[in-house]
């Protein structure tokens, strides 16, 4: 047994567990050793008083003082010089030997004279029965291994001796060989000290191994303070990824040095990824951190190395054996697999349970209702307009740079054609012709997202059935479909999507990341909705904090990706001093229907129509329309009643979603911010009733899924027919509009082209080709300016028609469109060509006009054939066309400066929407905690869920 043993104490109090009653504690371990310890030099670092004074009556031949960001590593060393003795023991003041834990490691050093270190089994501060730590190893890339921790201790482990290293609370070394391999290395940051220690004094020859019958109770906030806690997630991550790497280089043959090296770039880039797709984002600023930092720190990767090969004896392949190979990891991650509690999730039954034949079923009457769109190539009417004829056209107009519309526009395109660049691009030949399909597609996907959104809330397939029969029989989903309004039906597609996700985003990254991607759409869709989305998600996170605080970075990772997004936007808006033009609904603006602001109006918003003639009876019967506002008394009613039953949270909350879309309804009614030249639109009250409809059906199926009493729960299959009849026979005018003899609704067999083919022929594929048009009215000249073939759904920008005050553009325009149309000017066509427009198209104007406007185009007519640049190409089914002869300008590029801000742009909302989309892949380990939770949310018979 050793003469003397020398404990070192090092005292690093972390803040957030008080330190004063572990020391004492440990000191008071120490005391009771059978095998008293000869010597104790405690190093405190810091300057508490508590602390000091415990130390001063501890009894220690030395007491040194450090500052508190002082290293256990280093602590050690300012220890060393006064080292006597034949061994050290190495503590913090979380380390609390049992009685004969010293008399046992001691004894291990004096069986064994080659044995240079003796660890002993850490088990928990509060409960012995856990271990915490026995033994530690390291793969062949040199990520750590614990080889037993989290465990019961039942003595299984008892018997593992030899090991490559340990953790290093309570290690016993011998003095000589503690100086001959220089201590702990400081550059490793708090991690892995115990492993680097080790494995060096196994190349210097000498034996490392376990004692298990000396025990040691740690409680996390000494030497390894970083190594529990959720809260240090990070401070964790960064020194266990600090080490790792500094040995990697430490470990390393001279010549492989570099290549390491010029590798961790790269290796922090994939491993980066790997960390959003595992749902580890906080590992990732860590990961960066602690590869700048050993890349920079190569003095102390030389002087690593220079201990290593100070002492070296024997070759590395004496540490092979002891490493983890890679089927034994395997071996644990399936042991680790098949640990975990058994599934509380129920199946899903979508196909067992009445989903998919919903799905298909609505699929063959939508079918029937929308037949005339199967031969139609592209979709016109109401707010439609025809798609970029290739894909790169798509994304060109999804891009920050200069704008398909307006003379000279250079700024962010709303992130709604983003969305509309996705789904052009799944008919890459035809993208106008993808369109087409997600209309007729438009009520099937809606009872998916609905019957999937139900999930959330019933366990009944029945209800679910109920559920998403009735999200996809909603007034105002309807009116989007007959009225052409692209923007609201997607809206109305991606909402049950949204809850779906954003309900549990607490839980986990993937479903957090997915919500974050369908908050991004969903607010591009219906920029109106964001007051109510951010009442929502405040609501969420004082909920989460109260009642699930490990949440509360998913939720706040909920709204980044949209902030980012929309930022270029906002910044737009703003600077021009039109922040209200945050609000305009995307697209072509489109004057419709709309509920109108009078009394009428809001009774109409506040049953669910977003329109003034409520599913289409006023057109189809000339009758009052009021009676059909009572059809949507039976959802209304058992909403309100799911308060009364014991899923009363859940309703709550639900009915708080739909209060929030009704005042976001109530708010946009009649309120107009953009702009169909001078005729004002007013914002589509729709967006708030598609949310508040969420709300409403959630709230009525949660009511027949708990019921009042059982005696109500009996009679939901009553309520849920009687609820989707009356539905049914309210939206009725609207489901059939398409197939009377008259057809009611808006849309269109579009044209290819909002321009003549010759004018497409040519702009197809490009930008660069513009075109004036003119078109007088009663109101004045009208002025357009479109560039490529065709005005284009996705090339529809708010900033253009929201502005509220002539820019130097606009001005410069009219001077052109007033110069074209008067004879009396001489250098029109001159201007065109040098702003690198190639067309002049006069509109023919709508029917009716008086013999005035008729002179007004006449005369602009004759102006235009009078100009020796300009060649009468001849009239057209879009108006009569006139080419300019002279040479026409390029259209003018981005300078240096818009360019970078481009690349900034794309950069910041392609980088935000990778890293949301790599949380939302799911994962084997996502999927497993997801079978460990119920898929419903909220209160349900027998717990919380």
């Amino acid at each position: 047994m050793p003469a003397r043993v020398h404990a070192v104490l090092v005292v690093r109090p972390e803040g957030r567990i008080p330190a004063a009653p572990h020391l004492t504690r440990t000191l008071e371990a120490l005391a009771a050793q059978t095998r008293p310890v000869d010597a104790l030099t405690i190093v405190l670092c810091g300057s508490d008083a508590a602390l000091t004074r415990i130390a001063a009556a501890s009894g220690a031949e030395g007491v040194i003082t450090a500052s508190a960001g002082t290293t256990f590593a280093a602590a050690t060393a300012l220890a060393t010089p006064r080292l006597t003795g034949d061994a050290v023991w190495l503590l913090a003041q979380d380390t609390a030997p049992d009685p004969h834990a010293l008399r046992r490691l001691a004894g291990a050093l004096e069986l064994s004279s080659s044995l240079a270190v003796a660890a002993p089994k850490l088990v928990a501060w509060d409960d012995p029965a856990e271990i915490v730590s026995l033994g530690v190893s390291m793969t062949r890339y040199g990520r750590t291994v614990e080889l037993a921790a989290g465990e019961l201790d039942q003595g299984q482990r008892d018997g593992d001796a030899d090991v490559l290293g340990a953790d290093v609370r309570g290690m016993l070394v011998r003095r000589e060989s503690w100086r001959a391999l220089g201590g702990l290395d400081p550059a490793l940051g708090g991690a892995d000290e115990g492993l680097d220690l080790a494995v060096r004094a196994r190349l210097a020859a000498d034996r490392v191994s376990l004692v298990p019958a000396a025990r040691v109770a740690v409680a996390g906030d000494g030497v390894a303070a970083m190594a529990r806690g959720r809260k240090r997630a990070r401070r964790r991550a960064f020194a266990e990824r600090t080490a790792q790497l500094h040995r990697r280089l430490a470990y390393a043959p001279a010549p492989a040095v570099a290549l390491h090296w010029l590798s961790f770039l790269p290796l922090a880039l994939w491993r980066t990824i790997a960390h959003l797709v595992g749902k580890v984002p906080h590992r990732v600023l860590p990961e960066w951190g602690a590869t700048l930092l050993v890349m920079v720190r190569m003095a102390a990767v030389a002087r690593a190395r220079r201990r290593i090969r100070t002492v070296r004896a024997v070759g590395w392949s004496r540490i092979a054996p002891l490493r983890v190979s890679r089927s034994e990891m395997r071996l644990r991650w399936e042991s680790d697999a098949a640990d975990v509690d058994a599934p509380v999730r129920s199946e899903l039954r979508f196909f067992v349970g009445g989903g998919a034949w919903t799905v298909l079923g609505t699929l063959a009457v939508s079918t029937l209702l929308f037949a005339p769109l199967l031969a139609w190539p592209v979709l016109g009417g109401g707010g439609l307009e025809p798609l970029r004829a290739t894909v790169a056209g798509l994304w060109r107009d999804a891009a920050w740079g200069a704008r398909p519309l307006g003379l000279d526009i250079v700024g962010p395109a709303d992130p709604f054609s983003a969305l509309i660049a996705l789904i052009g691009s799944l008919s890459p030949t035809e993208p106008s012709r993808a369109l087409v399909v997600v209309w007729i597609l438009a009520l099937p996907l809606a009872v998916l997202g609905g019957w999937f959104a139900a999930t959330r809330v019933t366990e009944s397939s029945l209800l679910r059935i109920t559920a998403a029969l009735a999200w996809a029989l909603a007034p105002t989903f309807l009116a989007a479909i007959v009225e052409g309004r692209p923007a609201a039906l997607l809206l109305h597609l991606l909402l049950p999507w949204l809850f779906f996700a954003a309900s549990v985003a607490h839980r986990s990254w993937a479903p957090a990341g997915a919500a974050s991607i369908l908050l991004v759409a969903v607010l591009a869709c219906a920029p109106s909705l964001a007051p109510a989305v951010v009442v929502l998600w405040s609501a969420a996170l004082v909920v989460v904090a109260l009642a699930a605080p490990r949440g509360i970075a998913r939720v706040i990772w909920l709204v980044v990706p949209s902030l980012v997004v929309f930022a270029p936007l906002v910044w737009t808006q703003v600077r021009l001093g039109n922040p209200w033009g945050l609000l305009a609904d995307p697209g072509v603006p489109f004057a419709g229907a709309e509920a109108t602001a009078d009394p009428i109006g809001r009774a109409l918003l506040a049953v669910g129509f977003p329109t003034s003639d409520p599913g289409g009876w006023a057109a189809l019967t000339g009758g009052p329309v009021w009676p059909i506002a009572l059809l949507a008394a039976p959802l209304a009613a058992l909403a309100l009643l799911a308060v009364l039953t014991p899923r009363w949270i859940t309703a709550t909350g639900l009915l708080v979603i739909a209060a929030a879309g009704l005042a976001t309804a109530f708010a946009a009614v009649g309120i107009a911010v953009s702009f169909d030249h001078a005729t004002p639109v007013a914002l589509w009250p729709g967006s708030g009733l598609s949310l508040a409809w969420l709300g409403v059906v959630g709230a009525a199926v949660t009511a027949l899924d708990a019921g009042i009493v059982d005696r109500v729960r009996a009679l939901r299959p009553f309520g849920a027919v009687l609820t989707l009849v009356a539905l049914t026979v309210a939206v009725a005018p609207s489901l059939t509009a398409m197939t009377s003899d008259a057809p009611r609704a808006v849309l269109t067999n579009g044209p290819v082209s909002t321009l003549p083919a010759f004018v497409a022929a040519e702009g197809r594929g490009s930008t660069s080709v513009g075109t004036i048009i003119l078109d007088p009215r009663a109101d004045g000249l009208r002025v357009d300016v479109v560039w490529g073939g065709s005005a284009t759904l996705g090339g529809q920008s708010t900033i253009d028609a929201t502005r509220t005050q002539a820019r130097p553009a606009d001005e410069e325009l009219a001077t052109l469109a007033a110069d074209l149309v008067t004879p009396s000017s001489e250098d029109a066509v001159a201007g065109l060509a040098a702003r690198g427009i190639r067309f002049v198209l006069l509109d023919p104007g709508p029917g009716g006009e008086d013999d005035v406007i008729r002179g007004a185009r006449l005369t602009a007519a004759t102006s235009l054939d009078q100009r020796d640049s300009l060649d009468a190409v001849g009239s057209t089914t879009r108006g009569e066309l006139w080419r300019v002869t002279t040479d026409v300008q390029p259209r003018a590029g981005l300078d240096a400066h818009q360019t970078r801000l481009q690349q900034l742009v794309a950069a910041g909302s392609i980088g935000v929407l990778v890293v949301a989309l790599l949380l939302a892949v799911p994962t084997a380990a996502s999927r497993r905690v997801a079978r460990r939770t119920p898929r419903t949310v909220g209160f349900v018979r027998g717990g919380t869920r």
